[in-house]
């Protein structure tokens, strides 16, 4: 043995050193394998399809304004019932509005990850050229001469086969590189295209949620008309008056009667808590400006002192609305006068009120703490502007909301 490897011991360290030549030259190239590629390709291609979709379901989701005002015409002329048709529309586009800036947020971060795919595909398509520029030059410059002298070096046909078979795993080996590089470039391709639908999409997402702000600013403004035009049309300041006072009386029945619910229940479901004097949070972040403020206050229309029997805060439509302290949901609800509106009971006789929400995102019977957040600002109700209305009973009575807030 030893005899025939001294004989054959310079073809053996030139067929060692060919090979070592040959996996250092191939060995820098991509290692994926072209199922995982093929795959890849599947999936950008199921995401061009889908981000199709979504655009086609957006066209099909828009309100139809026009078709809307024509209906709330027939509501006009009975103002409560007008104004609950008007109040349900609202609230319907405040919820497309709200879903359409989350799917944005989704998009946004779609297209980020997709750009990141696409660098590394680009990244990985230059390795593979590099790889495959030097394993070419290579067999360019020694390539036939090498698998020649492999051949003709030859011991023995055993030994002859074996380097025949070698010689074929090599080229075996170049295909597969080859069709690597292909498929990392049509994985490119398709990343590339799926990219641009997502970026199309995510402006047709953008295009709608403007549109919808428009269509709720219409909406809120054609509500502020109709009310002012109410008030317009009363000649006489004293029905006037008592058509606010009535509509104050409404307002103070429907929480009176869920207080005495409340007051009702002795199983425990709305007495979990018990108020232990502690300052609440403040129920609209970011806003701290006071349209309106607790107290006696020169009514805007009707020219005479009246109370107003909370706070006002005014913030954009769709601000979150928080609850100012642990309790329990009583009422989650709409009223004419109220709107949207939310009543927690924080036990010892105290509640607070939410008024003119956009949205609820509690429902009766649901416990919270302070901060959670419990529904949007809006101006549903007898209202003709976005705000939070915030009220503080205690023993049912009105009293100051600045008793307890920070």
């Amino acid at each position: 043995m030893m005899t025939l490897f001294r004989r054959h011991k310079k073809r053996i360290l030139h067929l060692f050193m060919v090979l070592v030549l040959l996996t250092a030259v191939v060995g820098t190239g991509f290692t994926s394998h072209a199922t995982v590629t093929e795959e890849s390709i599947k999936q950008k291609e199921n995401q061009i399809s889908n981000a199709k979709k979504e655009r086609d379901n957006l066209k099909n989701a828009k309100t139809d304004l026009e078709k809307l005002k024509k209906q709330l015409e027939t509501s006009k002329s009975n103002l409560n019932a007008y104004i609950r048709e008007i109040d349900n529309s609202l609230t319907d586009i405040q919820a497309k509005i709200d879903s359409l800036i989350e799917q944005i947020t989704e998009k946004e971060a779609q297209i980020e990850e997709t750009t990141r795919e696409l660098q590394e595909a680009e990244e990985t398509q230059q390795n593979q050229y590099e790889a495959m520029k030097k394993r070419i030059k290579f067999m360019y410059e020694k390539g036939n001469t090498i698998y020649v002298e492999l051949l003709i070096e030859s011991g023995s046909f055993a030994d002859m086969l074996n380097k025949a078979e070698y010689i074929e795993m090599l080229s075996e080996y170049d295909r597969n590189k080859l069709n690597e590089y292909i498929a990392t470039t049509e994985l490119i391709r398709v990343t590339k295209e799926a990219l641009e639908e997502e970026k199309e999409t995510l402006d047709t997402m953008k295009a709608s949620c403007e549109e919808e702000q428009a269509n709720l600013e219409s909406l809120l403004n054609a509500k502020s008309q109709e009310l002012n035009s109410v008030n317009a049309d009363i000649s006489n300041k004293e029905a006037a008056i008592a058509e606010y006072e009535a509509q104050i009386k409404a307002e103070n029945a429907a929480i009176a009667a869920l207080e005495r619910e409340v007051e009702a229940d002795k199983a425990a479901l709305y007495s979990r808590y018990t108020y232990d004097g502690g300052m609440f949070t403040w129920p609209c972040p970011k806003y701290t400006r006071i349209s309106d403020n607790y107290g006696m206050r020169m009514h805007p229309t009707l020219g005479i002192e009246k109370m107003h029997n909370g706070i006002d805060l005014a913030a954009p439509s769709g601000s979150p609305i928080l609850a100012a302290y642990q309790g329990t949901v009583v009422a989650a609800s709409y009223e004419a006068s109220m709107g949207n509106y939310i009543m927690i009971n924080h036990g010892a006789g105290l509640y607070t009120i939410y008024m003119h929400c956009s949205a609820l995102y509690v429902s009766k019977g649901q416990d919270v703490t302070a901060g959670t957040k419990i529904a949007a600002v809006g101006t549903t109700g007898r209202s003709t502007g976005n705000h939070l209305h915030f009220g503080v009973r205690l023993n049912g009575a009105y009293v100051s909301p600045w008793n307890y807030l920070k």
